[in-house]
């Protein structure tokens, strides 16, 4: 067996793994280390890369963003700024059809502002929206559905931890992908909205406040977010604009929740202990599949198989759009059993070297930042895809006495936007480009 049919047979071992229920960062690990093993013939590789990777990885200095954006994250919750956030959406969307439904997206979009974890997002709002939602008469189905597909601009509106992996792993500038990212983000809330109304419209619901709050509370609701925009502004504007580095960007977010949530009475002793240990938990978790993905990365280099994947597809002469829809395609199809985070580290260094390979009309910068935005919209997408679609378990869990078949049935509407926005974005590159 040569090498690289060795590194081809670990996808199947590796998915095996999974399937089982192995945690995705300790099968890739296993996987790698054995695959180095078959290939090399002794334990040698594998024990000096353990010994020198895990070290390398570790002191990332790119990689202590995740960190500070996951307590960023809770000190907003801390804050109150969730419940601000949709307070101030209501006010101005809640008397309207299926408005209520639209102030919890747009509350999900304000809170990804300052929040770069989907699963994050979906949880806090889901504590302070769905309760309103049932109350209002929405359907457990459609509520659950409508807070899991919200959560998933925690991850696409800037700042986002999964871009920032993205950004490791393709050596991009991570304050372009943030740019790049902020219209996409928006044309997803939008999306939402237009989802959310199509539903009203065919399941009429006694959504929404009776009469109209007057302009005066609304107002008063909107400036209670101001600390939002704020933060949002301080760390995504002072990246792009060169202020600080992205690191130093997170930082300073961290530092501003932190102070805000302690101005507002809600950080203590006790929750400020909390904040750090969940985030410690969160960024563990995390490192230990980056720590996994680069060991199994690794492997596949050394047998060849992005090299000569791209190779294989370019002697085939598709066309790049066609080879581009596969990929999408593909990571579609994976969503429904794997994670984000899992997919992002297990097949960008795969596929990236094939669409870098293509032509596109586009600098080989341009076309590393648009597949970046397709990759986590398709990834996100997957977050919300049965059976396995994360956001739909965490948010469902809130709501005991619906059936989760009911919430899956119900997120096809937000699943149909998904699908029409990638379908412009393919088609129109500068949609996500004219930012950068």
């Amino acid at each position: 067996m040569n090498d690289l049919v060795t590194g081809l047979w670990s996808f199947p071992v590796l998915l095996a793994l999974i399937f089982l229920r192995m945690p995705i960062g300790l099968a890739m690990l296993a996987v790698a280390l054995g695959g180095l093993y078959v290939v090399t013939g002794d334990n040698t590789v594998a024990l000096s890369r353990l010994k020198h990777e895990t070290y390398s990885t570790f002191s990332s200095y790119l990689l202590s963003i995740v960190p500070m954006f996951l307590l960023m994250g809770h000190f907003a919750t801390l804050g109150g700024m969730s419940r601000a956030l949709f307070h101030a959406a209501e006010g101005f969307l809640g008397h309207r059809r299926g408005g209520v439904a639209m102030a919890a997206i747009g509350a999900c979009a304000g809170f990804g502002a300052i929040c770069g974890s989907s699963l994050a997002t979906a949880a806090t709002m889901g504590r302070v929206a769905l309760p309103e939602l049932r109350r209002h008469g929405y359907d457990g189905g459609f509520a659950t559905a409508t807070l899991a597909a919200g959560g998933t601009l925690g991850i696409l509106i800037p700042p986002s931890v999964v871009l920032v992996i993205y950004a490791v792993l393709t050596e991009q500038n991570i304050a372009k992908l943030f740019a790049a990212a902020i219209v996409p983000g928006l044309l997803a809330a939008v999306g939402y909205a237009v989802a959310i109304r199509v539903h009203a419209a065919r399941n009429p619901v006694p959504g929404g406040l009776r009469d109209a709050i007057p302009m005066r509370r609304r107002i008063h609701r909107l400036l209670a977010v101001w600390p939002v925009l704020a933060v949002f502004v301080a760390v995504v504007g002072g990246i792009y604009g060169g202020v600080f580095t992205p690191t130093e960007g997170a930082a300073v977010g961290a530092a501003g929740t932190g102070l805000i949530a302690w101005a507002r009475g809600g950080l203590t002793g006790r929750t400020l202990a909390e904040a750090f240990m969940g985030t410690a938990m969160s960024t563990a978790m995390i490192f230990f599949i980056v720590l996994g993905a680069g060991f199994y990365n690794g492997f596949l280099a050394l047998t060849q198989v992005p090299q000569e994947m791209a190779l294989w597809i370019a002697a085939q002469g598709f066309a790049p759009m066609t080879v581009m829809v596969a990929i999408l395609l593909f990571y579609l199809a994976l969503g429904c059993v794997m994670d984000s985070l899992s997919m992002i580290l297990l097949t960008v260094p795969i596929f990236f070297p094939v669409v870098m390979a293509l032509d596109f009309g586009l600098t080989p910068e341009e076309a590393a930042i648009w597949f970046g935005i397709l990759t986590l919209i398709v990834v996100e997408v997957g977050l919300i895809t049965p059976p396995v679609g994360m956001n739909l378990f965490v948010v469902n869990a809130m709501d005991p006495g619906t059936p989760i078949v009911r919430t899956w049935r119900a997120v096809v509407y937000f699943l149909a936007s998904d699908v029409v926005r990638v379908a412009i974005l393919l088609a129109f590159p500068a949609i996500t480009l004219f930012a950068i």
